[in-house]
């Protein structure tokens, strides 16, 4: 299908393309998800004998094995329990406890190792198929508000059991830490301890599901396209569907109720229709599955370690609840960032760029949690456990030179602080200017502005960023290749790429705002505002910002390397308020705000930073269509030019939070 400006789309007349009966005789029930944190072996059953392969001083035992936890609705939930054991027979001292509710399949093989050779280590490890998915009865609804009571019912369930003593931990990543958030909401008494790692929205109208208004298209679709592929054991039928990729998806948006994939599993197509159309902010919104920040208050106390990563899709949900739960909390709360992208906390790159041995934790599906648990629910003293309220790596300070995978060497190295933001930072404005440049000197002339024309016809692809799922993440050269797939290795190409594939600052309906070559190296730690001074033709639109760390031409990358280092977008409609929306006039100057993911990098000397603004970042955030039409409904798209104002009394500019001394002196 195409995109036509100004036009209504075909699809809307009922003509979307048939889905196979294979498939729809496949998902009519569908109820089964893969983990979008690229567990090894989702999906598949654990090995004969893996009692054997634990590897702690226990042996281990699947006492229990599918048992139907009743939920204090009636709905039964498919439970799996391990026990530490001696020649076959559990050990009869109660135990603590570990507990991991999924939505990804509680005998995943990745998943199963790691909970045997927890119990192998003294835990009584309990898996669970969430609501509605695999063995659990009921209905799932994705981020709905049942998985809270069900973790503090399953909390209670496990408490109750002869051989635990009552005290429970959980663990997980992505939905696995969102269900450790939501039962942290409801303070079972027998809680004592989570690691939420990527994941456990603090508010997603602000990012995961809604990024400053805009719809987060690429990780939402993203995930109910990987939902549907794992809905049928019939390798034809997974096949069948493989051959259809999301990206034959995005097009076909917004979705009208019964006129897209989805509607062959109609509890799918709900909830993403629901978060595609909400767009105020209101008590869907404020729900308990939905949100983390209105109900840190009734949180409960008890030590916390949010583990993320610069690259993640919740990045800025992982900081904001470390920052609202340490302020109201006796703890510990902890707080650790790393260079990674979604689920990749053992590795030492992200997309393009490589970051050093150090970036990695190489235990951390293991020891790293081993340890934790160990302090808090054992007592163990001597546990090496994170100390300093806040460890962040910082990224950059590497040669640049490329690596033999072909990524650029961009380093880093950790930091440890008491607080976030760091109390050693200062915000300092670097201001837009004539001819792209951006500095400290704010502007002194009457007149400046700099003009786009934003089509969304011809979006701006996504390359790089903090997201997860379908689309690609991590540090990226900001080149346009051809596209030939969303997954794989960073030689392929990227979505909405169109010939002949330029740098994304060379395209007309990209500003760029670039300093000098650098003096001295500049550290960058912290949130990233960008406030803009801007009008419109149309009636509503997007703003976007992307912050870019640009190498100097080397003999490696003779045209320099262009690194998103992160960005974020903002609906005008909702300037001034995120509960209410207002459409502009056009030609009348407002002030935008966008709020990127906080992020920690390095300037190096004779780099330039730069700051580059558009309207699309397509297909991570769906396209404004600039009509102001009911979001998820409009039914024709237009082009719209739009001018950012760079002059002394409507100075657009970005604040950085820079590290040193003479920044915080108020440099």
């Amino acid at each position: 299908m195409t995109r036509e400006a100004g036009s209504a789309r075909t699809r809307h007349s009922g003509r979307y393309r048939a889905i196979p009966l294979v498939l729809l005789l496949a998902v009519q029930a569908c109820g089964v998800v893969v983990d979008d944190t690229n567990q090894a072996g989702a999906g598949t059953p654990a090995p004969p004998g893996a009692d054997q392969l634990a590897g702690g001083p226990y042996d281990v035992v699947a006492a229990m094995v599918d048992s139907m936890v009743p939920m204090r609705d009636g709905v039964r939930l498919a439970t799996d329990v391990y026990r530490p054991a001696r020649d076959g027979v559990p050990v009869e001292d109660a135990l603590p406890a570990l507990l991991q509710r999924t939505p990804y399949d509680k005998t995943a093989s990745g998943l199963v190792a790691q909970a045997r050779w927890l119990a192998s280590h003294g835990y009584v490890v309990v898996l669970q198929d969430t609501r509605g998915l695999y063995g659990s009865e009921g209905v799932f609804q994705k981020y709905f508000e049942y998985d809270a009571p069900d973790g503090y019912d399953t909390i209670e369930w496990i408490a109750g059991l002869d051989f635990v003593e009552p005290k429970v931990g959980m663990w997980g990543t992505s939905y696995g830490a969102h269900t450790q958030a939501d039962a942290a909401k409801m303070a079972p008494p027998a809680l004592a301890t989570i690691v939420p790692t990527m994941g456990g929205i603090s508010d997603a109208w602000t990012h995961k599901v809604r990024f400053g208004g805009a719809f987060e298209l690429g990780q939402q679709l993203g995930w109910a396209h990987l939902q549907l592929a794992a809905a049928s054991d019939d390798p034809a039928v997974r096949e069948r569907l493989a051959s259809e990729p999301v990206s034959e998806w995005f097009d076909q948006t917004p979705f009208r109720p019964g006129e897209n994939p989805l509607s062959v599993a109609p509890n799918f197509e709900d909830y993403y229709l629901t978060m595609q159309n909400e767009g105020d902010y209101d008590d869907y919104w404020r729900g308990i599955g939905r949100n983390w920040v209105e109900y840190y208050d009734q949180t409960a106390d008890i030590p916390m370690l949010h583990v993320g990563g610069w690259y993640d899709t919740y990045a800025r949900g992982t900081i904001e609840s470390f920052a609202g739960l340490s302020a109201s909390k006796s703890g510990p709360v902890r707080l650790v960032m790393g260079p990674w992208t979604h689920g990749g906390n053992t590795r030492t790159f992200a997309g393009d760029v490589e970051f050093g041995a150090a970036a990695a934790i190489v235990d951390f599906r293991r020891e790293f949690h081993l340890r934790w648990f160990d302090r808090w629910l054992k007592d163990d003293a001597a546990a090496a456990v994170p100390e300093s309220p806040v460890r962040l790596f910082v990224m950059g300070g590497g040669d640049g030179t490329r690596t033999e995978d072909g990524r650029i060497h961009h380093g880093g190295e950790w930091r440890e602080a008491d607080s976030w933001p760091l109390p050693e930072t200062a915000l300092v404005p670097f201001y837009f200017g004539p001819e792209g440049a951006l500095g400290e000197d704010r502007p002194d002339g009457v007149a400046g502005s700099s003009l786009f024309t934003y089509d969304p016809s011809h979006p701006v692809p996504t390359i790089g960023g903090s997201f997860s799922g379908a689309l690609k993440s991590g540090g990226y050269d900001q080149r346009e290749r051809p596209f030939r797939s969303l997954r794989g290795g960073s030689d392929n190409g990227f979505y909405a790429s169109t010939p002949p594939y330029p740098r994304l600052r060379d395209r007309p309906d990209v500003l760029v705002f670039e300093t000098p070559p650098l003096e001295e190296d500049v550290i960058v730690v912290g949130p990233i505002v960008v406030r803009l001074w801007i009008s419109s033709t149309a009636v509503d639109t997007d703003f976007t910002a992307k912050l870019v760390d640009v190498y100097p031409p080397s003999d490696d990358w003779p045209e320099g390397f262009d690194l998103n280092i992160t960005d974020g977008i903002a609906r005008a409609r909702y300037r001034s308020s995120r509960e209410t929306q207002e459409l502009m006039r056009p030609g009348e100057v407002y002030e935008v705000t966008i709020e990127t993911f906080p992020t920690a990098n390095l300037f190096r000397a004779g780099h330039r930073i730069r700051v580059d603004i558009s309207s699309s970042n397509y297909p991570r955030f769906d396209l404004n269509p600039n009509t102001g039409e009911p979001l998820g409904r409009h039914t024709s798209m237009i082009p719209a030019d739009n001018t950012v104002y760079h002059d002394a009394a409507r100075p657009s500019h970005v604040l950085l939070p820079v590290l040193g001394s003479a920044a915080a002196e108020g440099r």
